[in-house]
């Protein structure tokens, strides 16, 4: 189900989505300062291209935390309340609930992406 899923996400707007979180993360890198955010964009991206079949592992340390913090404060809440509002949106047909699903897994992981990990369960 996870294969369908993931299809239908990419052409409908996932590969859009996942092309301009990767763009995103490029620029980040072009700064030193700025490719530990790029390397988070990277991981949208990764997210964003097919998030069926998908889980994310939340964990780190001190640094992850504070990292997090002013990823959160600066990036965070609004990639957060914008995936959300779109999981909210989907979520209002019957179709579009499992797509307003991962908006809501997105949402999740934009809130505090340092530390974590995207693991495959199929």
């Amino acid at each position: 189900m996870s294969f369908f899923g993931n299809i239908i996400w990419f052409i409908f707007g996932g590969f859009l989505s996942g092309l301009l979180w990767a763009g995103a993360g490029v620029v980040w890198c072009i700064s030193i300062i700025g490719i530990p955010y790029g390397i988070q964009c990277f991981k949208f991206a990764l997210m964003s291209f097919c998030p069926f079949g998908k889980e994310v592992e939340y964990g780190g340390g001190a640094v992850s935390f504070i990292v997090n913090v002013i990823w959160f404060l600066f990036f965070g809440i609004w990639m957060a309340l914008a995936h959300f509002f779109m999981g909210c949106i989907l979520c209002m047909t019957i179709i579009g609930i499992p797509f307003g699903i991962q908006f809501f897994k997105i949402a999740k992981l934009s809130l505090a992406p340092f530390g974590t990990v995207i693991v495959s369960c199929i």
